[in-house]
């Protein structure tokens, strides 16, 4: 009997309160990395009206001018109109960045410390950290997810266009695939909320979303008669971004990675530097498990990594293809600890992290782009991976 269930995923667009401070944190990032490769950071954002709270601990040699960072990320973001209660050059900034912890540093640094069982980096915190791919898209990623992105980018891309002035930046997308033994089938639900002007129609903005986004994004054979569209389902949607809602940095962990497809090991991503293996090694686990759909070991993969702050190596490594796998997973297992390092350091080389490349992260998800920066998409282990398995 086959087994027919829907599930939805939601992605948020670049002026969410939260994505805003992501966007703000990662920004911080990449500018101390420009100057200072080793630069350890980790950087958290708060905003809420029209004040911004940077805060957090960074240890760098580089120089860096946190006021101009915030004001011109928050400006790209597109927070800059007259009646913007939140706007770039008029938010109130508060910067409470401190150091990093020197004994935290002696657990990542690659010397020897008084209680310290090693001289090699170690991981910048424990916990566990997950990866996941599985053939659902070309991108190799849970199909809800994707869509959910296309929609929010395709929304920023119109308004970033000027051509639709009433658009503002506060969004979110969500869309509800129906599955059929296991395969996605069509699509049931999409909800757009985006901020808008009060001088505009909501059956203006129905029909833009529907006709210029939705049907022009999504899979033509995904959608039917049946498909349903909730378009800005409260009504109205003026007053948004930091004016109408509190954002923190690290609190769209579901849409920075699967959308609730693959499990989440509960740290964030946006202003850690790689020696955070909270994010250096969630995208090795990325690495590992699309490098082994795309080698045709299995359709759908999760791989899962532990560490002890201060500690070299993984505390465990474990891979599930949830029995979609062609070759045994303890063949599988083997070809991985023959193929990559899971060692903190290592991730970083293998990766080449020490690179101000994560605003390109931040928004629309950290996985599934296109991009020859991000290197945890590269599928270039796949023959390495059969050899082995």
């Amino acid at each position: 009997m086959s087994r027919r269930y829907i599930f939805s995923s939601e992605s948020v667009g670049e002026g969410h309160p939260d994505k805003v401070c992501d966007t703000i944190s990662d920004a911080v990032l990449d500018a101390c990395l420009t100057q200072d490769k080793h630069s350890r950071v980790a950087c958290e954002t708060y905003v809420k009206s029209n004040i911004v709270i940077v805060g957090g601990e960074i240890t760098t040699r580089g120089w860096i001018d946190f006021n101009r960072i915030v004001r011109e990320a928050i400006r790209k973001i597109g927070y800059v109109h007259d009646d913007d209660v939140f706007h770039a050059d008029k938010v109130f900034i508060t910067n409470i960045l401190t150091e990093q912890s020197a004994h935290i540093a002696q657990g990542v640094d690659a010397r020897k410390v008084k209680g310290k069982k090693t001289a090699e980096q170690g991981a910048g915190d424990q916990g566990l950290m997950f990866g996941y791919a599985c053939n659902e898209t070309p991108e190799l990623m849970p199909a809800p997810i994707m869509f959910a992105h296309r929609l929010g980018r395709e929304l920023t891309r119109l308004r970033k266009s000027g051509k639709f002035p009433w658009l503002r930046p506060d969004a979110k997308t969500q869309v509800s695939v129906i599955y059929e033994d296991g395969k996605p089938v069509a699509i049931s639900n999409v909800v757009i909320s985006t901020q808008h002007t009060a001088d505009i129609e909501h059956a203006d903005i129905e029909k833009f979303c529907i006709e210029k986004i939705i049907k022009k994004v999504l899979p033509k054979r995904m959608i039917n008669a049946r498909t349903e569209y909730l378009i800005n389902p409260t009504g109205s949607f003026v007053i948004g971004g930091p004016q109408g809602d509190t954002g923190l940095t690290g609190r769209k962990i579901i849409v920075d990675t699967y959308g609730g497809m693959g499990r989440h090991g509960g740290g964030a991503f946006s202003g850690k530097d790689p020696s955070k293996v909270d994010r250096s090694a969630a995208y090795m686990g990325r690495y590992v498990a699309k490098n082994i759909v795309a080698a045709g070991l299995a359709a759908k993969c999760e791989v899962q990594f532990a560490y002890a702050i201060g500690h070299p190596h993984p505390v465990s490594v474990h891979v599930d293809t949830f029995g979609t796998n062609t070759a045994s997973e303890t063949k599988i297992q083997r070809a991985v600890t023959r193929t990559f390092s899971f060692k903190p350091a290592d991730i970083i080389t293998q990766l080449d992290l020490l690179r101000p490349i994560y605003s390109k992260t931040t928004n629309y998800g950290h996985f599934g782009k296109n991009d020859k920066d991000l290197t945890w998409e590269l599928t270039d282990k796949i023959a390495e991976l059969r050899k082995h398995a």
